[in-house]
């Protein structure tokens, strides 16, 4: 893949959400048209023959580019919400950050059951976040195809965490 332009408006925040994390900004890429279209066309890339039946973005950040990955799929979106935000009846899981530990959850009746399912959120760390969603989607009987990440940070071993799931992303640090 060729370099993004994406990549180089990517900015570095030191001890965010607290002390000893470097948090990678992705709101200048969400503010140019042209960067942010180019991520949606390379996500649209990556989801080439997999075939997904509807795509799964993980709150908050998995909305902004899971939705319209959806739509230029021709698909439909299922919103993975932290715990409390869905009004129908949900299934929960919780996983460990990085950082501390939290909880996601679906709708219920969310997937049909056998759904192809590709999950989207930006960032791949601990894998922890994901591998919650994972859950999620199998409990409900789907099938997850695929996985994909704006930004990888392998040091944090995610992509062993998701081992036996397609897993891509666009940018690796």
């Amino acid at each position: 893949m060729t370099e993004l332009l994406a990549a180089a408006l990517i900015r570095d925040i030191p001890d965010f959400p607290k002390s000893g994390i470097l948090f990678k900004d992705i709101t200048p890429v969400l503010a140019d048209a042209q960067a942010f279209q180019e991520v949606i066309d390379c996500l649209v890339e990556t989801a080439n023959g997999l075939s997904p039946d509807v795509v799964v973005g993980i709150e908050a950040r998995g909305f902004l580019f899971g939705a319209p990955l959806a739509l230029a799929l021709g698909v439909g979106f299922v919103p993975i919400r932290k715990v409390g935000k869905l009004p129908h009846k949900t299934l929960t899981e919780e996983y460990a950050l990085e950082y501390g530990t939290a909880a996601v959850e679906v709708h219920q009746d969310a997937l049909a059951p056998g759904a192809r399912v590709l999950i989207v959120d930006d960032l791949l760390a601990t894998g922890g976040t994901a591998q919650a969603a994972t859950r999620l989607v199998e409990k409900l009987n789907g099938k997850v195809v695929g996985i994909s990440f704006f930004i990888e940070l392998s040091d944090l071993a995610g992509r062993e965490a998701l081992s036996g799931y397609e897993v891509f992303s666009l940018l690796t640090y």
